[in-house]
């Protein structure tokens, strides 16, 4: 039987292990993916580390695969053997619940995501739903396109919901923000960048990509901002964000796990600042973002590991070693 490598996570806060697994058979609506390469995530941190609960074990972590199709299920019409694609977070909605019926799959009560119920792409072949995968477009790589398919397709969604704020924090500078910020200054917006206390590396980072400001997450910011979003998952950050907010200005939590938001006095909400969330995304988020991001366009800067490598990625990530996003190399492409 054809086999393939796998990085496995067999048990909630044990390390990823390589082995060898069955290739998986495709279903009817499915297409079966040759993975080249596999974006990380902090998401992947929050399953292995047990903040997401109750995921399919063992499973394949991985929702920013990029590869070629090797094989169509019989009812698939949408695409072909050889189509390079990308397989993002949602893996599947149900069409049915009173979500998916009004535009917002993302919120689906029955919703199957990508490397947490259903297996990813830590692995060389994985096999994905045909109606919630995208065309990659010409212009990117495959590592290049990777990290576009989380931290650019959440983070569009997040960057929306700011509408048509000019002053924009980001807290937490990483494959999120460094996207994001190519898309707001394209867009003639003003970004300010705040990272981790001593993260001078990070900062130059964000000032190289036009930022106007760089700084920690610990000082003031030199203006009112009309809008933040936080990517990173500290929720003492809302706190920090909201008092650095002008009047009508809306803080956005951008990622699907956040520790405790601490107490904070009613004045720094007043003057009707808002606090939401955002959550997963819906097939109209990747199909504007993999449009737009071509003709800004947007440079993805990546840090590349061999598959076997993953925990180390991982842990690179946890402790914020890694300038942009990182990717894994599962295989060269066609």
């Amino acid at each position: 039987m054809p086999t393939r490598r796998a990085m496995l996570l067999e048990k909630v806060g044990s390390p990823l292990r390589l082995v060898e697994l069955p290739i998986p058979q495709t279903g009817s609506d499915e297409v079966l993916i040759r993975v080249h390469t596999c974006g990380i995530c902090r998401t992947d941190r929050h399953i292995i580390d047990g903040e997401l609960p109750h995921p399919k074990l063992p499973l394949i972590l991985g929702h920013q695969i990029v590869g070629t199709i090797e094989q169509v299920g019989n009812t698939v019409t949408s695409f072909k053997k050889g189509d390079r694609v990308g397989v993002p977070w949602l893996g599947r909605s149900c069409g049915r619940c009173r979500f998916c019926t009004t535009g917002r799959e993302n919120l689906c009560e029955n919703a199957l995501y990508t490397g947490y119920q259903r297996d990813g792409g830590f692995t060389d072949y994985c096999v994905a739903d045909a109606r919630f995968i995208f065309p990659i477009p010409e212009a990117y790589n495959d590592q290049q396109a990777a990290p576009l398919l989380c931290a650019g397709l959440i983070g569009y969604r997040a960057y929306r919901m700011v509408g048509s704020a000019k002053r924009i924090g980001f807290y937490g500078f990483g494959a999120s923000a460094h996207i994001l910020t190519q898309v707001a200054r394209h867009q003639g917006k003003e970004v300010y960048a705040f990272t981790r206390k001593g993260d001078s590396k990070g900062q130059a980072f964000a000032m190289k990509l036009g930022a106007a400001w760089a700084g920690s997450s610990e000082d003031p910011c030199p203006v009112p901002l009309d809008a933040a979003i936080i990517f990173a998952s500290v929720g003492s950050l809302v706190p920090v964000a909201l008092a650095a907010l002008d009047k009508g200005g809306t803080v956005v939590c951008a990622g699907i796990h956040m520790s405790d938001i601490p107490s904070f006095p009613y004045s720094l909400l007043w003057g009707e600042r808002v606090v939401r969330s955002v959550a997963n995304l819906t097939r109209k988020d990747g199909e504007e973002f993999l449009a737009l991001a071509p003709q800004i366009p947007v440079k993805t800067e990546v840090t590349v590991y061999p598959l076997d490598q993953a925990n180390r990625a991982l842990d690179d990530l946890r402790m914020g070693k890694i300038s942009g996003a990182g990717v894994l190399q599962i295989r060269s492409g066609p």
